[in-house]
């Protein structure tokens, strides 16, 4: 009924220090990677809601598959970026790297649960190949979601398909992590001061959260 005289309850808000534009202005050089699907994900949300490339970034688009539903290609095009990934990994030209994996979230919203299981399994194939890469060039690599949904396939009470996001805590993983650091419980919020902590930048004012990693004797 207020729709009329409210055009907005909340100002948009501004983000400032992002993780990409302290990563640029420490002359750094990050690589934003996605087929269609997720692509906006590691470039306009990644930086805030803004359309700016900054310095040092590149960003590699990959075409999702073009299927009426993902059930019918659960592997989507995460093969192909795996392969431009593991590329980029080895060319030791980037000091971060930015991936999103369409396949848990869009083949988790068809409800259909075989094609679940095949986008899983294509997933962690591909997972461990960049594990493999990254452990070769010497870096790190973190696994993480901002949601959940390919874990939930059916709904427990009515039996029927399950096909929205959860709100279920999501897996964090460091592969290759340092071994004098242990890793804590945390939230997305401490996501970038992980990254900025690995990176061995310093985490500004504006960034709220703390680095997941501890030293081993806290």
């Amino acid at each position: 009924a207020l729709d009329p005289f409210l055009p907005c309850l909340f100002q948009p808000q501004h983000v400032s220090k992002s993780l990409g534009s302290l990563v640029a202005d420490a002359g750094l050089i990050q690589l934003r990677i996605a087929e269609t699907e997720k692509y906006a994900h590691v470039t306009y949300f990644f930086n805030g809601g803004g359309e700016t490339v900054f310095a040092g970034e590149e960003r590699v688009l990959v075409p999702s598959p073009r299927v009426a539903t993902y059930d019918l290609q659960p592997e989507m095009s995460a093969g192909k970026v795996t392969d431009k990934l593991v590329a980029a990994i080895k060319d030791h030209h980037f000091d971060l790297v930015i991936c999103n994996f369409a396949n848990p979230d869009m083949v988790g919203h068809t409800g259909i649960f075989a094609a679940a299981l095949k986008a899983v399994e294509t997933v962690d194939q591909c997972l461990g190949r960049i594990a493999d890469a990254v452990a070769d060039a010497g870096g790190y690599l973190v696994v993480t979601a901002d949601h959940g949904n390919i874990e939930s396939m059916r709904d427990p009470i009515t039996g029927e398909a399950h096909t929205a996001h959860t709100t279920n805590p999501v897996p964090l993983v460091i592969v290759n992590a340092p071994v004098e650091r242990a890793l804590r419980a945390g939230g997305l919020a401490d996501l970038a001061p992980t990254l900025l902590d690995l990176l061995k930048l310093p985490q500004p004012d504006e960034m709220t959260g703390q680095s997941l990693l501890s030293s081993r004797e806290q």
